[in-house]
């Protein structure tokens, strides 16, 4: 009898723990579905009301509000812009993922314009899921590629060659 009840009890930790590993990936796919599609509605479903982005850049608006602001700002530069999960990680109420990014650079970045230039960079998050949604979230954009992409930096290409 304390067998049974053991492995029951044990069965129903699984399950309760897979489906919390269920809300915390659902919630990671709902935000890369945000950066995919551009939706605000998906942000908003993904991350929680007191959401802190703890790598947050400069002029960036903490909460919510932020990742709309960016998403908005960057798709006025790449319209076509595309995010798909090339990995991810689930382990509690943490999710690693790394995301790719490609599109074309056909609109306004400051006061560049684009020409059509491919981009295709790579980001890397690492997330918090609280109540099966993003309460914090660490992140690393590859922002050295995409500015050599849109040509607002030069490229290790242009760089001047060294004399000696």
């Amino acid at each position: 009898m304390k067998r049974s009840l053991l492995l029951t009890a044990l069965l129903l930790a699984g399950a309760a723990n897979a489906s919390a590993n269920d809300l915390t990936e659902q919630a990671a796919r709902r935000y890369a579905a945000f950066w995919n599609t551009g939706d605000p509605a998906l942000a908003k479903q993904a991350l929680a009301p007191d959401f802190m982005d703890r790598t947050l850049p400069a002029g960036r608006e903490q909460g919510v509000n932020g990742p709309l602001q960016a998403s908005k700002g960057f798709r006025t530069a790449v319209p076509d812009l595309k995010a798909e999960i090339t990995d991810m990680v689930v382990n509690g109420d943490r999710v690693a993922v790394h995301l790719h990014f490609t599109g074309h650079f056909t609109g306004t970045f400051g006061a560049t314009s684009g020409k059509g230039q491919p981009i295709d960079f790579r980001a890397f998050d690492l997330y918090r899921v609280a109540g099966g949604r993003i309460a914090e979230n660490w992140h690393l954009e590859d922002n050295l590629t995409l500015l050599q992409q849109m040509g607002v930096m030069p490229g290790p290409q242009s760089a001047p060659a060294k004399t000696q």
